[in-house]
């Protein structure tokens, strides 16, 4: 039954810049801001917790940060030594159970009901767990445990940096009347607000409605709110679950017009994480899709679909340039998003050349050896 299950919610704690204040002694205690430079027109990728206390964020532009916190230490994001955490990381997790389903370089589910250990209680892996990526990786995490994932996951968010929270079959519901309503997962800041006019706020509130309400105010997505008001999660850890596509997004700090040069800059970042996000499944893409959401929360999609699947950044950027030169509008821009569709995985990338340019590539092979 879904109530036996033991699911861990291993979150990294402001994992990019933790990773930078790990690797440089200086700049521990202090702001980090992980992304563009504050003289150019970058965008902040994530923050430290002491960043944060001056009301810094991810997607708010460099400028704007440096404005906030002058103080604050700027660094480029460096993408390559994340991974290699991450993959030390996940390494520490199958040590206990191979059910682990990565989110993202800095977070995954793991399902510990029947762990490699024989450990009765999952609040002792969580707390292992934690442990020993503070002493092999020198990072905190905070960690979530319940019976299901949707309330893992709220259980790891609860009590950031380095917490541990645990949420069973008593205290579920205690939890979740109490919970503001944008943390459930799937409320964003345009349908929170759309509820709080409806004077629904916390979990409580979602709890009272009845399901043909949900259905009206959510579509399809009502029936999920009906369980996760109620605590209800049946979906399994996936280890090897089948990605249908890789993509990222993101709320402007403020609104730009299509013309702005800073929206290239925030493309490019949102182009970078999504080729991170590529290569931690080990996938390429052949389709690119450009989202872009205005101020009137209508929405445009540009897509493009390549001969040949690939997963690297400049390449996926200059794509995503040329679909954002074929917009033309006057509106301005509250949210920006790529997408890579129609995946392979990595090690089937050579089935993307053709016999002719095999036979090309080992002809000039051997002719570099003359």
């Amino acid at each position: 039954m879904n109530e036996n299950r033991k699911i861990i919610h291993i979150d990294m704690d402001a994992f990019y810049a933790s990773v930078e204040q790990r690797d440089n002694p200086n700049l521990r205690g202090k702001p980090v801001v992980v992304g563009g430079d504050p003289q150019s027109r970058g965008v902040v990728c994530t923050c430290s917790y002491e960043a944060r206390a001056y009301g810094i964020h991810s997607a708010m532009s460099s400028q704007n940060a440096y404005k906030r916190c002058p103080y604050a230490y700027f660094v480029r994001p460096r993408f390559d030594v994340y991974h290699e955490a991450s993959n030390q990381i996940r390494e520490i997790f199958h040590r206990y159970t191979d059910l682990v389903e990565p989110l993202s370089l800095d977070e995954a589910f793991l399902d510990v009901t029947n762990n490699k250990k024989n450990i009765k209680y999952a609040t002792e892996i969580a707390k292992m767990i934690k442990k020993e990526i503070l002493e092999e990786v020198g990072l905190s995490a905070s960690a979530g445990v319940s019976y299901n994932k949707f309330l893992s996951k709220l259980a790891s968010d609860y009590k950031k940096p380095s917490g541990l929270t645990v949420i069973t079959q008593k205290n579920k519901q205690e939890f979740l009347d109490k919970l503001p309503v944008n943390k459930f997962f799937g409320v964003g800041k345009v349908t929170a607000r759309a509820l709080k006019n409806l004077g629904i706020e916390t979990g409580y509130d979602l709890r009272k409605l009845e399901l043909c309400e949900l259905e009206n105010i959510f579509k399809n997505r009502g029936y999920t709110f009906y369980q996760f008001a109620r605590g209800i999660d049946y979906r399994p850890v996936q280890p090897h679950r089948e990605r249908k596509s890789v993509g990222a997004e993101t709320t402007l700090s403020h609104n730009l017009s299509v013309e702005d040069e800073e929206v290239v800059d925030i493309l490019s970042e949102i182009c970078e994480e999504v080729c991170e996000r590529l290569k931690t499944c080990d996938k390429l893409g052949k389709t690119i899709t450009l989202k872009v959401k205005f101020e009137d929360f209508t929405q445009i999609t540009r897509s493009i679909s390549l001969e040949n699947a690939l997963n690297k950044h400049d390449e996926i950027r200059t794509n995503v340039y040329n679909l954002l030169k074929n917009i033309n509008t006057d509106k301005q821009i509250r949210l920006l998003g790529v997408t890579l569709s129609n995946l392979i995985d990595s090690k089937d990338e050579c089935t993307n050349i053709t016999i002719f340019e095999y036979i090309e590539s080992i002809t000039n092979k051997y002719e570099s050896m003359d």
